[in-house]
Parts: C-alpha cells; sequence; structure tokens
C-alpha cells in the first residue's frame, strides 16, 4: 500500500448557533473562518482523509502538496515510524510546530484511516481498542450569547442529554469579572451535578487568571482549560499550586515536546493531544502513553471529535471527547449520517478505519478558491 497522492484544499462553511437567529461564518470565534481537508490516495486505491484547523490553512495546504509528497511518495502507509523519521528529518530537523505540524496530522490521520480500510478495523481497534463507546461534553458556550441566552443554551444542551459542558471565557470586554458572573449563571441555571469546563484559548496573564479562579472555586468547574497566553508551563504550574480547579492544556501543541514539557512542569492535571495538530494518531498515541506514565487521564480540547473519537476510545487513560458545535456541523456538512452521541455518549462507527462517508458534492460546495 504506497502512497501516490496527496490532494488537499481549504474549506469553509456557516453554522447555525442555537437561539442565535443569524447564522456565523466560520465554525466558531471570529478567526475560524477555514479549514484544511485532505485526502491520501494509494497506488493500490485505497485512500484515507482527514482535517485539520484554521491556522495559516493556504501554507498547510501548499506544504502537503509541495513539501510532504516527494518526501513520502512511494512509501508504505504502514511503515508509519519510517514516514514520522523520514519527515521529521528531511522537513522540521529542528522541532518546530504550526505548519509542518498541522500538515503531519492530516497526512498521519488519513495513513491512520487507510491501515484500518485494509484491516477492516476502526482506528481505534488499531490504537488499542480500550473501548467502544466515549462520553462527550458539549461546547455551547459561545461569546454571541448574553447571560440570558448562556443559560437558556446551557438547558437546552442538557435536555439532549449531555451531563458536561464547556463555556469560553477571556474574550468579554468587561473581563473576568463579567466571565465569573456568566460561569455562575450556567452553574445556576444546570444544578451541581453537571461537569462544567471553562476555555480561555491561553488568552488570560497569570493574574487575570488567579482572579478568575479565586471567584469561581466555589463553583465546581472540572477544569479550566489554556488559561494563560503562550501556555506558558512555568506559569501554568504556579496557577495550578494556586487554585483547586484542575488545570488542561496540550490541544494545540504540535509534538509531543511541548507536550510533555506540561507534564514534566506539573503544569496539568489533564492532557489534551488533539490529533488534527499534535502530528496526528502516531503523536496523539505516543503522548497518551506519556500521560499515562505520569497517571494523567487525556481529553479532547480543540475540537473535531469525528477524528479525535478514536484516540479516546482507542487508549487505556482516554476520557472525554470535546463536541464542539461549530466543528460538529462541519462534520456533519462534509459526512454523511456522521456519528451522534446518544445521552451522551458517542459510539465508535463499525465501519473500519475512521468509519466516515465523504459527501463530495458538499466538498465541493464548500471549497475556497482562489
Amino acid at each position: 500500500m504506497k502512497i501516490k497522492e496527496i490532494r488537499a484544499s481549504i474549506h469553509t462553511s456557516t453554522i447555525s448557533v442555537p437561539l442565535l437567529e443569524r447564522k456565523v461564518q466560520g465554525y466558531g470565534r471570529e478567526e475560524q473562518k477555514e479549514f484544511v481537508f485532505c485526502e491520501v490516495e494509494t497506488a493500490s486505491g485505497l485512500s484515507g482523509l482527514a482535517i485539520t484547523g484554521h491556522f495559516l490553512a493556504r501554507s498547510v495546504v501548499d506544504a502537503l502538496k509541495l513539501y510532504v509528497l516527494p518526501v513520502v511518495r512511494d512509501m508504505d502507509v504502514r511503515d508509519l515510524e519510517a514516514i514520522h523519521q523520514k519527515i521529521w528529518s528531511k522537513l522540521n530537523p529542528r522541532a518546530m510546530t504550526g505548519v509542518i505540524s498541522s500538515a503531519l496530522s492530516c497526512l498521519d490521520i488519513a495513513l491512520w484511516d487507510i491501515q484500518g480500510k485494509a484491516a477492516n478495523r476502526s482506528v481505534a481497534g488499531l490504537l488499542g481498542g480500550a473501548r467502544k463507546t466515549v462520553p462527550a461534553y458539549v461546547t455551547f458556550g459561545f461569546p454571541q450569547y448574553d447571560r440570558e441566552q448562556l443559560a437558556e443554551a446551557a438547558k437546552l444542551q442538557v435536555s439532549k442529554g449531555f451531563s458536561a459542558m464547556k463555556l469560553v471565557v477571556a474574550v468579554d470586554k468587561k473581563g473576568w469579572r463579567e466571565d465569573a458572573i456568566r460561569i455562575r449563571t450556567v452553574r445556576e441555571a444546570v444544578g451541581s451535578n453537571i461537569d462544567l469546563m471553562i476555555d480561555a484559548n491561553y488568552l488570560f496573564n497569570p493574574v487575570e487568571a488567579k482572579l478568575l479562579c479565586r471567584e469561581i472555586e466555589d463553583c465546581n468547574i472540572t477544569w479550566f482549560e489554556e488559561p494563560l497566553q503562550q501556555n506558558d508551563a512555568r506559569a501554568l504550574a504556579d496557577l495550578r499550586a494556586h487554585t483547586k480547579i484542575p488545570i488542561a492544556a496540550g490541544q494545540m501543541e504540535g509534538h509531543r515536546w511541548r507536550l510533555r514539557e506540561l507534564v514534566e512542569r506539573q503544569a496539568v492535571d489533564i492532557l489534551q493531544p488533539n490529533c488534527c495538530f499534535c502530528g496526528g494518531f502516531t503523536e496523539a498515541r505516543k503522548a497518551g502513553h506519556l500521560a499515562q506514565i505520569y497517571n494523567l487521564p487525556i481529553a479532547n480540547g480543540g475540537g473535531w471529535p469525528l477524528f479525535n473519537m478514536h484516540t479516546f476510545a482507542g487508549l487505556m487513560n482516554g476520557w472525554i471527547v470535546e463536541w464542539h458545535l461549530g466543528m460538529v456541523q462541519v462534520g456533519e456538512m462534509l459526512f454523511v449520517n456522521s456519528p451522534a452521541p446518544v445521552n451522551g455518549m458517542l459510539t465508535i462507527p463499525d465501519a473500519p478505519g475512521l468509519g466516515l462517508t465523504l459527501n463530495r458534492d458538499a466538498l465541493r460546495e464548500s471549497e475556497v478558491r482562489e
């Protein structure tokens, strides 16, 4: 099963946000307008697919077509360590992240999809098959909501069977005090039996994060995700030492060494490798094993649940998958009868590989052309 071709393209979408009348361009925040779709084809005709996010999307497409393909063409898709080693050696000898990590993520996910199809097993099964189902938490708390809408949106998701949910913080112009009010509003709306996570997307400085933590420690927060600018491991460790709220991070880290820093600095309670950004399932598995050694759970941040669900079902310390409403709608657009949670639980598809059937009409219609 030799690699023959890599196709990559940029796509966009609009999403409907519950309780808001207008559609939102992209799939969440203002900058999330585009994503990269990738398809790898073998000489035998088998193909695999993948997605990565909006970061420097055009450069990721160029990297896949112009640089990655010449390096890996005619290599066997099963030789994942050899493929990674060659890419590291030829394209990334200084272990940089960003574009090269996103491109490698696309390639690797597609190769695991192909391997699963060839072996008639799911990617989760190939990764270790720890479980057939995984819990999902819903990222529902869009910053477009006012306080009243936020409470109604939270209750709506509970009515749909979710017992865990996450809202965005650190983006309101009124600062951390408004975040504290919004968090309390959600907690009062859903009661004490719902897991509640918050996500700052790297945007707080250490003082602001500490002030927010001090204000909401009685709200029984399940985790505070990526609270600090630059995911500064030293500062995260300091924050963790000063709050009872568990700290989660790692979703956008581009390789295992950055994830290792979070673990070794004792900066996190939950490690969050995301296969769409960290170098694919091959790197995510290594991150999961690293976390196992330190007795840490892994959980999904950064979305793209239809891919990441395989990591957390495959590995024994896999915990919970992010059901990000924006990225979920991208999946519903691109894939026929894509998996969906029932009472907050996602079941790994019976179909081999990723278990996804591509809607090529939707793929063509959503493409961004120069």
